[in-house]
């Protein structure tokens, strides 16, 4: 259980994660972010813990060649790498009808990506998502501090799920490119 917040403006991406970790009614709050650098990119998980040190410490995003398209590389190139990655460490969960990974936010080159656990590539136009069970207090958050400083309009929104929600706890975690 999670609340990870990302938004863009003026080119620059910022994402921030909480610091819970739950199973079932255990909650520890966790020394290890939920927020990393890979190479350009910035990913805020949720999910699991393991699927995040897996994009963290195992994952090499594919190079992106400026002619190919962002979108285009994200739902291929990208996603096929990240595939490989859980499935390598042993995360990815296949069934008899699908494969499912997790949800994680991703940031890169000015746009922010949210990734579902089927692997589908979403990006919204508000320029802002979350992700986790804290996602919808977050984006109401969001919504509502448009206009504020980028840091500040994160902290307002994990703050809000944390207030709200049983499984969001500080201390939050924001990177930025």
């Amino acid at each position: 259980m999670t609340c990870i917040v990302g938004l863009v403006e003026n080119g620059d991406i910022y994402i921030g994660g909480d610091s819970a970790g739950v199973s079932g009614s255990l909650m520890t709050v966790r020394k290890d972010p939920k927020v990393c650098r890979v190479g350009d990119f910035i990913i805020g998980f949720t999910s699991s813990f393991r699927m995040g040190q897996l994009l963290a410490h195992s994952f090499e995003p594919p190079k992106h060649y400026d002619e190919t398209d962002l979108y285009d590389y994200m739902v291929t190139s990208f996603v096929d790498a990240v595939r490989d990655c859980l499935k390598r460490g042993g995360f990815a969960r296949v069934d008899s009808s699908a494969e499912e990974g997790g949800t994680f936010l991703v940031g890169y080159k000015g746009r922010l990506f949210e990734i579902e656990s089927d692997y589908q590539v979403g990006e919204a136009l508000s320029g802002y998502a979350a992700c986790g069970c804290g996602r919808e207090v977050a984006l109401g958050a969001l919504f509502a501090t448009n206009g504020q400083k980028p840091k500040d309009r994160i902290k307002t929104a994990l703050e809000a799920a944390a207030s709200l929600n049983a499984y969001v706890r500080a201390p939050f975690n924001v990177l930025s490119v």
